[in-house]
């Protein structure tokens, strides 16, 4: 595979070539590292939006309002849609998107589902580089829509320059948002289907939340609300502003620069460990594996010393170091 000819095409928003470069990522290929190495001086330019929230709260029409939006701003959208995983064929169960099916003959969109493939945090573990495939391919701003799984969901605060929360009335989402900590990752909060009862009450349960966290300093970013309903597209032109604020406010006080160093420091160590873990795989049958275990086994070795001694033979560091 010509991989320059390849990114270029990307380069020049070709939807086939984006595919395959992301099936690239997805497949973890041989190619992968020329294709990083080729694809990390055109990237950065693209503002990543995250949209988490709980099963049943809207995400996909939400995500498909916002796209309607940032299109009639006349910008250049990545969808990055992450879905379940089947157990039998490690796919997305939801790849088909219908809910965003009114962006599919748009050249301008780009709509991508991946699948976690058993991985925790609603985020494939591919995301950062499928990121980077989309921001080289000329992405103005990516949405990154999550699994929604609930206490899993704060990986995405990892992986955006704003993460946005949806919650929906009559749905307990209050409680549940608390529980599962995402009141502490949001930049933005959406109450969805404001137009059933309740999503006053959901509001205002939500803002008194949020005022009784961390406090915050004056000028400090403080989270707004917003009430849409998405499937109608009413607020989300309210939404974008907020999004739009949190941007402005990242990059003025420094704190955007700062998520992307911490993000691009976690990929690295990702891979890092990745890299490691497959090492010490491929010692699974070694002989020296065995020996270890069998002095565990006979109380000679704690398994501590025991897997100091077993990195030191992967890695050429002395033990205990």
């Amino acid at each position: 595979m010509d991989v320059p000819a390849l990114v270029e095409q990307a380069r020049q928003g070709r939807p086939r070539a984006v595919a395959r470069l992301i099936s690239l990522v997805e497949g973890a290929s041989p190619q992968l590292r020329e294709v990083m190495a080729a694809l990390a001086p055109l990237a950065g330019g693209a503002y990543v939006v995250g949209l988490t929230g709980s099963p049943g709260v809207g995400k996909s029409t939400s995500t498909s309002a916002l796209v309607s939006a940032y299109r009639r701003a006349g910008k250049r959208v990545g969808v990055l849609a992450v879905d379940p995983s089947s157990p039998f064929s490690g796919g997305a169960l939801l790849g088909d998107r219908v809910r965003m099916s009114d962006h599919a003959s748009d050249p301008g969109v780009y709509i991508r589902s991946m699948a976690t493939r058993g991985h925790l945090g609603g985020l494939a573990w591919a995301a950062p580089q499928a990121i980077r495939v989309l921001d080289a391919a000329g992405c103005d701003v990516i949405l990154v829509e999550t699994v929604g799984v609930g206490q899993s969901e704060v990986d995405i605060a990892g992986q955006a320059d704003t993460t946005m929360v949806l919650l929906a009335p009559g749905m307990g989402d209050g409680i549940q948002a608390a529980k599962a900590g995402i009141l502490e990752i949001g930049d933005v909060y959406v109450v969805n289907k404001a137009d059933r009862d309740g999503a006053d009450a959901t509001a205002r349960e939500l803002n008194h939340m949020l005022g009784l966290g961390e406090a915050r300093a004056p000028g400090d970013w403080r989270p707004p609300i917003v009430k849409t309903v998405a499937a109608r597209g009413q607020g989300t032109d309210e939404v974008v502003e907020a999004l739009e604020k949190h941007r402005a406010w990242s990059e003025e006080h420094g704190t955007l620069a700062e998520r992307r160093r911490t993000r691009a420091a976690r990929e690295v160590e990702t891979i890092a460990v990745t890299r490691l873990r497959e090492r010490i795989g491929d010692l699974r049958g070694d002989r020296r594996l065995s020996v270890l275990a069998e002095r565990i086994v006979a109380g000679e070795l704690d398994p501590y010393a025991a897997a100091d001694e077993l990195v030191a033979g992967v890695t050429g560091e002395e033990a205990g170091g």
